[in-house]
């Protein structure tokens, strides 16, 4: 199962989650976020990390060509779309995709097939809030060949990672980002040194 840690704005961060075995590092180009950060900025965290680590771009209802122009200058590997977006995007974008599917209550069979051969990212519907909700859904919604090949978010964290490990099937990866913060786009070093520690602990059982 690989992990990816959202909601990254500083080198700091993104460093810490590199060293303890993050596989994705996801960076916000949605300017109504708090976890908002500036092209620029994540174009100078991205050479600084090693190659082998995803660069994730998360974007919300942006235009083809503003995605594909902050992908390449800030150096990333694929692009989240975390809005209302159509299947036209599938064509448009030069990175590969990452879809969110909000889960409301059911899983909606008809939005994840308008997207194969893309992968799906499950996060728990907010009406206020687009992600980072810091809340999670009932993961036995997913049909589980949906499930192992999928990327599941929603209110992870350091309390519930263990219900996920112990689960006869689990996810292709797991997004975590505001349960590990001090606060709104700040890691708290010690919630992400433990949640690690929990992961790297079931690879060695």
């Amino acid at each position: 199962m690989k992990v990816k840690i959202c909601g990254i704005t500083n080198l700091e961060d993104a460093l810490l989650c590199e060293s303890l075995g993050a596989d994705m590092l996801g960076f916000i180009f949605y300017k109504k976020s708090k976890r908002y950060v500036d092209p620029t900025i994540v174009k100078s965290i991205c050479k600084q990390l090693n190659t082998s680590i995803k660069k994730v771009g998360v974007f919300v209802d942006s235009p083809f060509d503003e995605i594909n122009i902050i992908s390449k200058e800030s150096g990333l590997d694929l692009v989240q779309l975390h809005g209302s977006e159509s299947i036209e995007y599938k064509n448009q974008l030069t990175r590969p995709i990452i879809k969110a599917i909000k889960i409301k209550g059911h899983y909606d069979e008809q939005s994840v097939n308008n997207w194969e051969d893309v992968t799906i990212l499950f996060d728990t519907y907010n009406e206020k809030l687009v992600g980072g909700t810091g809340i999670s859904f009932n993961h036995n919604l997913i049909p589980s060949v949906m499930y192992k090949k999928s990327i599941i978010a929603g209110g992870i964290g350091v309390n519930n990672i263990e219900q996920i490990l112990n689960r006869n099937e689990q996810p292709f990866a797991i997004d975590v980002s505001s349960s590990l913060e001090e606060h709104e786009g700040k890691k708290d070093k010690n919630k992400v040194n433990k949640f690690f520690e929990i992961i790297n602990k079931s690879k060695k059982c």
